[in-house]
Order: structure tokens, then sequence, then C-alpha cells
């Protein structure tokens, strides 16, 4: 006889047992995936919902596009920033006259 067939069949209890104890350690991964999947769906709304994150994040990304606006066309750019400058005051002007002029 070979070592294979020497060794004893489980019972139909034994069976059962593994069976059941597979499916709770089954049940156990299932569940720390969800756990983990959860997790990380909380995290990402936390982020989304975040206004002073987002609003830093997009000041960031805009510093980053200006800065590289500037290093191409440091004409325009300056050009540019004069522009909005006098738009600004403008805009100033306009209010404070309105305000002293009730």
């Amino acid at each position: 006889m070979t070592a294979a067939t020497d060794a004893p069949r489980p019972s139909k209890r034994e069976a059962a047992e593994r069976r059941r104890n597979l499916t709770r350690v089954e049940a156990r991964a299932a569940s720390a995936r969800a756990r983990a999947e959860f997790a990380g769906t909380l995290d990402a709304l936390e982020d989304k919902l975040n206004v002073p994150k987002q609003v830093g994040l997009r000041v960031d990304r805009a510093k980053v596009s200006l800065k590289a606006f500037y290093d191409e066309q440091p004409g325009v750019a300056i050009a540019a920033a004069v522009g909005v400058a006098a738009a600004v005051g403008g805009l100033v002007w306009l209010i404070v006259r309105s305000k002293l002029g009730d």
C-alpha cells in the first residue's frame, strides 16, 4: 500500500467541520475586504467634501500654471497682470465713488 491510501478518510462530521471553518475564513476575508473598501470610499468622500483642502489644491494648481505661463511668455504674463490690476483698481474706484456719492 502507498502512503496516500494508508491515510484514513475524514468522516462526514470532520468534512462538514472543515467546510464550516473554510466558510468562516472566507467570511472573515470578505468582511476585511469590505471594510477596507468602505474605508477607502469614506476617505475619498472626505477629501472631496473638504472645501478648504479643495480650494488649497486648486490654488496650488493655479500657481503652478501661472508660473509656467510666466516662464513661457513673460511679456504677455506681465501685461495680463497689469490688466487685471487695472480692472480691480477701476472696480474699487467705482465702488468707492458710488458710496461717497450717496
